[in-house]
């Protein structure tokens, strides 16, 4: 649909479509890579420079997310190439792609590089694992760990467990409801070529897999991959220039905040997330609304953390989440489909990225999926979504990412077809 014109310079607002993604890449998803993440990452910040149309002489800035066995920008600048004019290496959690996306708008807008590529690679299964179970050890017990392991919460699921409990007693969700998630979510990576389970599940199924951490199934559960992906963002005068209808960033949140962080249990409602608040910046700074959305990207570390964030970011009332998600609503066909890829339920574990990724490619009317090649080179969408089928969500103009790090920290953005 159409969107406002941008008049205001004095506000965020002023960088509405200012800036764009231009290029994306990733390495497989695998269980086993037999690679250093330096090799991924560099290989994949190569992929996503030739789907720009760019040489790694136009690159020069890098932004990472490091954490694990990742490697830092300059390794994977030098093996390109690259000399960087910026860099900078953070240590997020899974709502740090959108923040690195607007860290990004924002030195190039200070003039301190022209384009950057963003990184993030992980031996997630094969190496350093989330839960400190792979062949390399995972960090000493620090910082907020002190705490929480005290109390039995060593993993995610374990330390947001709570929150998923409490809106089940609060508003009645049910596991059926949120276990649809998972369901379409494999509807979806069933038509993806690249996604580690392709395998499309029930609610039988999801509910019959046992219990990692009540009330979460092993089938409401992300997958654990080694993989590398990237982005290249730049300004949207150059990205007019280069190989594909780019992806204009209409506004970003970044890395918001309950009140309390640590213990976020301790400021109610429990079952509220970090999205009740990004989205007062998120929408005004985008100009648009929920309504407004043809395709979203909701983190689905669980099944639970995508019902979470669509309801408080007003795709739905709250308390309506589990309705929200098992209407059909996020299904290819439905309304307004989500994490067209499979996402972290099923295509890979990528800390976000693949999400923005798959978004992008929405956005360019390019997804590459199973329909076949025209005489020009481009995908010839069929907009049959059974089994092995089409994923290319037909018009999408539209998208936003709901990043999420835990219940109290979150990020998003919302792009658009340029």
């Amino acid at each position: 649909m159409p969107l406002p014109a941008d008049t205001d310079a004095t506000t965020p607002r002023y960088l509405r479509d200012k800036y764009a993604i231009v290029g994306v890449g990733e390495t497989p998803y695998t269980r086993g890579s037999g690679l250093t993440t330096r090799a991924m990452g560099t290989n994949a910040v190569r992929s996503a420079i030739l789907d720009a149309g760019l040489k790694p002489s136009d690159i020069d800035g890098m932004l990472s997310y490091q954490s694990g066995d990742s490697t830092f920008a300059p390794f994977i600048a030098g093996d390109l190439g690259i000399r960087l004019n910026f860099y900078m290496d953070v240590f997020g959690g899974g709502s740090s792609t959108e923040a690195l996306i607007g860290i990004a708008i924002g030195v190039i807008a200070a003039g301190m590089c022209k384009t950057v590529a963003i990184f993030r690679s992980m031996n997630g299964f094969s190496q350093v694992r989330i839960g400190g179970t792979g062949a390399r050890s995972a960090p000493p017990v620090n910082g907020d760990m002190l705490h929480s392991r005290a109390y039995g919460w060593q993993s995610a699921g374990q330390m947001f467990a709570p929150t998923f409990l409490r809106h089940m007693h609060d508003y009645g969700t049910t596991p059926e409801q949120v276990a649809m998630v998972k369901v379409v979510h494999s509807e979806h990576a069933s038509n993806n070529p690249k996604a580690l389970y392709k395998k499309r599940n029930t609610v039988a199924d999801v509910l019959g897999s046992r219990f990692i951490c009540k009330p979460l199934h092993l089938l409401d559960c992300c997958v654990e991959t080694d993989n590398a992906t990237a982005i290249i963002v730049t300004g949207a005068d150059r990205a007019r220039d280069l190989r594909h209808t780019p992806a204009l960033i209409r506004g970003v949140a970044g890395r918001v905040n309950k009140p309390r962080l640590d213990m976020h249990y301790q400021h109610g409602p429990i079952s509220t997330v970090a999205g009740h608040y990004a989205k007062d910046i998120l929408w005004p700074n985008a100009g648009v609304g929920p309504e407004d959305i043809d395709v979203t990207g909701a983190y689905d570390a669980f099944t639970f953390t995508t019902m979470l964030q669509l309801e408080d970011y007003g795709f739905c009332k709250k308390g309506e989440g589990g309705d929200y998600v098992s209407s059909g609503i996020t299904r290819l066909g439905g309304k307004r489909p989500n994490n067209t890829s499979g996402g972290h339920l099923c295509e890979g574990y990528t800390h976000g990225m693949n999400m923005v990724i798959e978004n992008v490619r929405q956005l360019r009317h390019d997804i590459d999926d199973s329909c076949p090649m025209g005489p020009d080179g481009k995908r010839m969408h069929t907009y049959d979504y059974r089994e092995g089928g089409c994923r290319q969500v037909k018009g999408a103009e539209v998208s936003a990412n709901l990043g999420w790090a835990m219940p109290g920290t979150g990020s998003a953005m919302v792009m658009r077809r340029g």
